[in-house]
């Protein structure tokens, strides 16, 4: 049996949720999916896993197994790294995420002058508002915009960005504008669910937050659709600042609030913990980081 393997399928398995999902993510039948998790079973001589109809949970050997397996194979990965030159020369594959907006207008553009100044490193650029798990979803490098809630990430700090309310001249002009939090309860709002609750906003007035009830007209799951909702006239929306920097600069929509705003939060690129890090990701982010950093200024 070849442990290294058997592992690989093991982790694909818990990672998928299922032997099937495992057996799709592979492309590998199902039937050898579940005889490697099983002749591994057997030389452990160890349940790892306990099936059921809808899901498979790990037993307590499983999950010691499983972590320490994952650590044997992320030593492999980098082992084979070293050999292929990854660390003495900027090539190789690289995946690196960022939100939405924010990737499409400021990442995008960094990442396709990185490509053209390294002809041997092929990346992808996955956008999401979801926040990934770096090392189970196999993501190099992230650009975060928030607080760390994990301490195993290494951060290079880019800037900052607001969280503000905006509204269309149209909409101020058939409602009278809100001159503090509390006006809100009177207003049409666009929520954006990633962004915060639908039914409150928080607002910051002197040193304590004040959560302010709203009234929800429009719910919705991009920042775009918010900030085409203001624009529309449809009501007041809270997006992060540059989500609506370029309807604001145009004039089509109209900052308020600015006195509540809560403190700006911090834009990162984020990489695991991991020891010695590959030049291909040194280089980008020594490539993007001054550059995304303009942007925020």
């Amino acid at each position: 049996m070849d442990r290294l393997d058997a592992m690989s399928v093991l982790l694909a398995v818990v990672e998928q949720g299922s032997l099937s999902a495992a057996s799709r993510h592979l492309r590998s039948p199902l039937a050898t999916v579940s005889r490697k998790v099983s002749e591994l079973e057997a030389r452990l001589g160890a349940k790892l896993l306990q099936r059921s109809n809808r899901k498979i949970t790990l037993t307590e050997a499983g999950r010691s197994y499983v972590e320490a397996a994952r650590e044997i194979l992320n030593r492999v990965e980098e082992a084979e790294r070293t050999a292929a030159g990854e660390y003495s020369a900027p090539k190789g594959e690289l995946t690196m995420t960022a939100p939405i907006v924010f990737g499409r207008l400021h990442v995008l553009p960094v990442v396709v002058d990185f490509l053209k100044a390294y002809p041997e490193i092929n990346l992808r650029l996955m956008l999401g508002d979801r926040l990934s798990n770096l090392v189970e979803d196999h993501i190099d490098l992230a650009l975060r915009i928030g607080t760390l809630a994990d301490s195993n990430l290494i951060a290079t700090r880019l800037g900052a960005i607001r969280r503000t309310v905006y509204a269309s001249p149209d909409y101020l002009a058939r409602h009278s504008a809100p001159r503090q939090p509390g006006d809100l309860s009177a207003h049409d709002c666009i929520t954006f669910e990633n962004m915060a609750s639908i039914r409150s906003w928080t607002f910051t007035e002197g040193k304590r937050d004040l959560a302010v009830p709203i009234r929800s007209r429009l719910a919705v799951n991009t920042a775009e659709a918010a900030v085409d909702a203001a624009v529309a006239g449809l009501g007041i929306t809270r997006v992060l600042s540059y989500q609506a920097a370029r309807a604001a600069a145009a004039g089509l929509l109209v900052p308020l609030l600015q006195d509540f705003e809560p403190p700006p939060a911090p834009v990162q690129l984020v990489y695991p913990s991991q020891g010695l890090v590959p030049l291909k990701l040194r280089a980008l982010i020594d490539f993007a980081a001054p550059r995304l950093r303009s942007t925020l200024k």
